[in-house]
């Protein structure tokens, strides 16, 4: 029986696509981001946290999740919800999450993903969901290895995947002091962006959350930016929204947001 690890389930979760959702958070990543907030969803395996003594990652079937999802399905049909598939990478349990997807047909359902996983298995996935939160955080393939472990070449390719298929999706940008936020790297995103043959519905720049790294030491970790005090550069991400809107996209609010699931 397919089975899949979950660390967390979100109920009534309102930022992570439209309407009311539940937004699943896959365990296991490949990236290694220095800047993410969610640790316990970097490895494939169960752990503890030692704060509360609360095993993070849990086995569920599809029938377990399935079940479970529709029991949200009124819901979500009053303020046209869904459920949203995030981590962690949720491309790595691909098949577990293609199968629960394809069972839902009648359930709104996004996909919250950096984009690094094979090609065919983003198409595949492309398939069965209605709205894609693709992450685009670093556009230099040698910036994108130093600060999140893997190339961003295959990342890259899943956007223009993306970009030509039907499947409507969002561009998010977590914002990272002095990494990801510099004007080097904008104007690169805004170049990669600028080139596609489609536009995304919507722009959404991540502000850093300065408390990105809270909960490492529940699980005997160490934040990669533990010592990264500054905030954002204002300017750059404005100059930036500002060049993206002449250009007809869409831009999230300035309303303030915690970076979620880089």
């Amino acid at each position: 029986m397919l089975k899949g690890i979950i660390f967390d389930i979100k109920e009534f979760a309102i930022n992570d696509g439209p309407g009311i959702r539940l937004t699943v958070f896959m365990k296991g990543c490949p990236l290694r981001c220095l800047w993410c907030h969610n640790p316990e969803g970097l490895s494939p395996k169960p752990q503890i946290n030692k704060k509360n003594n609360l095993i993070k990652g849990q086995e569920f079937s599809v029938d377990e999740l399935v079940n479970h999802i529709k029991k949200f399905k009124d819901i979500f049909e009053l303020s046209s919800g869904g459920v949203t598939f995030s981590g962690g990478e949720p491309t790595m349990q691909a098949e577990f999450i293609y199968e629960t997807a394809a069972r839902l047909s009648d359930i709104h359902k996004t996909l919250d993903t950096s984009g690094f996983c094979d090609n065919s298995t983003f198409k595949k996935l492309l398939s069965v969901f209605n709205l894609v939160y693709f992450d685009l955080k670093l556009i230099d393939d040698e910036e994108h290895k130093k600060y999140t472990g893997v190339s961003n070449k295959i990342i890259l390719e899943n956007l223009q995947i993306l970009d030509e298929s039907n499947v409507p999706y969002h561009i998010r940008i977590p914002l990272i002091p002095d990494i990801t936020d510099t004007k080097k790297n904008l104007d690169e995103i805004k170049n990669v962006i600028l080139n596609l043959k489609n536009k995304p519905l919507r722009i959404d720049p991540l502000p850093y959350n300065i408390l990105a790294g809270g909960k490492y030491d529940a699980y005997d970790m160490k934040y990669g930016l533990e010592d990264l005090k500054k905030n954002n550069n204002l300017q750059n991400i404005d100059d930036f929204k500002h060049c993206m809107i002449s250009n007809g996209f869409k831009i999230m609010g300035d309303e303030v947001k915690c970076l979620q699931n880089a």
